[in-house]
């Protein structure tokens, strides 16, 4: 171990090392990884979203606070671990929540509060832009949230210099670079995979679309940079160091790479960035990226077409609720167990109740659950009511209420992998999770097998996620050989010997799930009455 700490001290004085910062949904960390790819210290902040006259937002505050915060931690650790001041870094990468809509003015200020990828409120755009570059345009999407602001006749539309996502804001400011890796652009505005740039056609399709607003613009110079992984996208600033690392000790100059979103950290982390193969991140969303070897045969609003941050067209398939209301469930047990004086740390009773719904029927005994905490687009609900539904005859017990939860919180994705892999016939070869639904082992990864009908992995280095996959980003523009692709590097260099764990699905968990999903589609009306009658 020693002679371990002896090495990691050289790496980190040589500057042998990536750093990697992840702004998610309800963390933000960092990820400082060795000249071996290893992570070597980290630190995390915990925020939250808040609703504000309606829309879903994070304060710019919270934003550099947090990410001060989760730095100071990671090097803190450094600190603790090796005895050393953390002042240089090799390369550093920046990851955040993909979508939604940021837009400055001439002065570089924010025009209205940003508006993050869980607002369902950009129907009408999404739906005129999807028709107009017969191209599915999500609600989500950076375009349909500035062409809503259009249709709206937002004020602030006029004033726009810039607009960008969120990992895109944090790079630009620590760097004064204005660009954005192809994973999160192709979120923003639709690329076109042979240029690696925003699409030309839908590019004229757009400015012809807005021409008689007369804006002072036109979409491609608002637009970031796209960039594939491997380019250069600009260096730490001294004002950028200073506000990265208030303390000052963090040196100006290091080379960041392209800031991508998280759908690219996570097939990075995964290593699935190559054709026939795919991810999912569950979380508090839950999305499935799938590296496809051929375009799709039609438009489908349900499914967005992306890119791996190598410039690979990826199908994802993307839900705004997963594990959000099940928390609130097992938060309800806790404060149960509370109550009768009994303390039970989280890990035990996640583990607990998450391995208890396996002992459940195989259909989750006739129980129906939404946890629509939010608005969810694949399933076309512009708001949500969490709702658990029974039948007095229904098996009703603790395991099967697990398992139910435990199947709603992948309902809505797996309607959009039905799409892909039955009516498309998208071939996998594999699949790999990662997120907090995995953390219990043999749960959540057993569930998602039964969903996809696929063996599912997961890898020891998942749990690191984003961060880490955005560390690995920052290492491959710092380490890759003059003609070394991404694919190349994270199979030969990363993942060599990582195997990790593959669960096989089981056929009676696929045939319930497949009873439990037409029950969950039958009851959506169900979710719908609530809505309308629970204002």
């Amino acid at each position: 171990m020693h002679e371990k700490n002896e090495q990691i001290i050289r790496m980190i004085n040589d500057g042998n090392t990536s750093l990697g910062i992840e702004l998610g949904s309800t963390r933000i960390k960092a990820v400082l990884i060795d000249g071996n790819h290893q992570p070597i210290a980290s630190g995390s902040h915990d925020w939250e979203n808040s609703l504000i006259d309606g829309i879903w937002t994070y304060s710019l505050d919270e934003v550099w606070s947090g990410i001060q915060d989760s730095y100071q931690k990671m090097a803190a650790d450094v600190k603790e671990k090796f005895g050393l001041t953390l002042t240089k870094i090799g390369a550093i990468g920046f990851s955040a929540m993909m979508h939604g809509y940021m837009a400055f003015d001439a002065n570089d200020e924010i025009l209205v509060p940003f508006r993050t990828w869980r607002n369902n409120i950009t129907g009408q755009a999404s739906e005129a832009l999807t028709e107009l570059f017969q191209y599915p345009i999500p609600q989500r999407w950076s375009i349909a949230h500035l062409y809503q602001a259009i249709l709206n006749g937002e004020e602030h539309v006029s004033k726009i210099t810039f607009m960008t996502t969120l990992e895109g804001y944090v790079h630009w400011k620590l760097t004064g670079e204005k660009v954005l890796g192809i994973g999160d652009a192709a979120g923003m505005f639709p690329v076109d995979l042979n240029t690696q740039d925003y699409h030309e056609k839908m590019i004229e399709q757009f400015n012809t679309l807005i021409a008689d607003k007369n804006l002072p613009w036109s979409i491609q110079d608002i637009l970031p940079k796209s960039l594939v992984a491997g380019k250069d996208a600009g260096v730490l600033t001294a004002e950028g160091a200073k506000t990265l690392d208030p303390s000052g000790n963090l040196e100006a100059g290091i080379p960041l790479c392209p800031p991508e979103g998280d759908a690219g950290t996570g097939m990075v982390a995964t290593n699935s960035v190559a054709a026939r193969t795919g991810n999912v991140s569950a979380g508090t969303s839950v999305f499935a990226m799938i590296v496809l070897e051929k375009e799709l045969s039609k438009v489908h609003s349900e499914i967005d077409l992306v890119a791996t941050p190598s410039g690979k067209l990826v199908a994802m398939a993307h839900s705004n609720n997963c594990t959000s209301d099940l928390n609130a469930w097992v938060n309800l047990f806790d404060e149960t167990l509370k109550a009768f004086g009994v303390e039970v740390d989280q890990t035990t009773l996640f583990k607990t109740l998450y391995t208890k719904a396996l002992e459940g029927d195989d259909d989750a005994g006739g129980l129906l659950a939404y946890g629509y905490l939010s608005g969810e687009h694949m399933t076309h609900f512009e708001e949500g009511r969490p709702l658990f539904v029974r039948s007095s005859d229904n098996h009703f017990n603790l395991a099967n209420f697990m398992r139910v939860n435990l199947f709603t919180s992948l309902g809505a994705l797996k309607i959009g992998l039905d799409i892909l892999l039955k009516e498309e016939g998208v071939q996998l070869d594999k699949i790999l999770g990662h997120g907090g639904l995995f953390k219990t082992k043999g749960v959540g990864q057993r569930f998602m097998a039964a969903a996809v009908n696929a063996p599912v992995t997961v890898m020891e280095t998942a749990g690191e996620g984003g961060a880490w996959g955005v560390a690995l980003l920052a290492a491959y523009l710092k380490n890759k050989g003059a003609d070394e692709t991404l694919e190349d590097y994270l199979d030969k260099r990363v993942f060599k010997e990582e195997s990790g764990e593959t669960v096989d699905p089981v056929a009676d968990d696929v045939k319930g799930f497949e009873t439990f999903m037409e029950r969950y589609k039958k009851g959506l009306d169900i979710e719908r009455a609530a809505i309308l009658n629970h204002q």
